[in-house]
């Protein structure tokens, strides 16, 4: 079960990512719908660095699991992907107004108790 738990978590970091960057970077962009300023950059910056960072977190995640699954059992690495997850969610509550960065970090909170839980 644990392993199983392990794909999803990082799994469903990488899906939640790449659909964030796509609906609120790639479809604001080509649609236009952010004035050119530093409010706009601001706005696609902490969105793209959100985003991304969560692609790469879970791909190098879902890396790990694939190649050494024994590694991502040990406490070290269980304790930063829950940093990492508290991080995002405190991302999505500090300075995001909607709701959708928060339950895909709220999920990735919980797959990850779950996998910490079933190791």
């Amino acid at each position: 079960m644990h392993k199983y738990l392990v794909y999803a978590a990082y799994g469903w970091l990488v899906f939640g990512g790449a659909m964030h960057f796509i609906a609120d970077v790639v479809s604001q962009y080509m649609r236009g719908a952010r004035q050119p300023g530093l409010e706009a950059n601001m706005y696609y910056g902490l969105n793209s660095a959100f985003s991304l960072g969560q692609v790469a977190f879970g791909v190098f995640g879902l890396f790990l699991a694939w190649r050494a699954m024994s590694l991502l059992d040990e406490t070290p690495v269980m304790v930063l992907t829950g940093a990492a997850a508290a991080g995002w969610l405190a991302i999505t509550l500090l300075f995001m107004e909607y709701s959708e960065p928060k339950v895909v970090a709220g999920i990735f909170c919980a797959l990850v108790i779950a996998a910490f839980a079933t190791r």
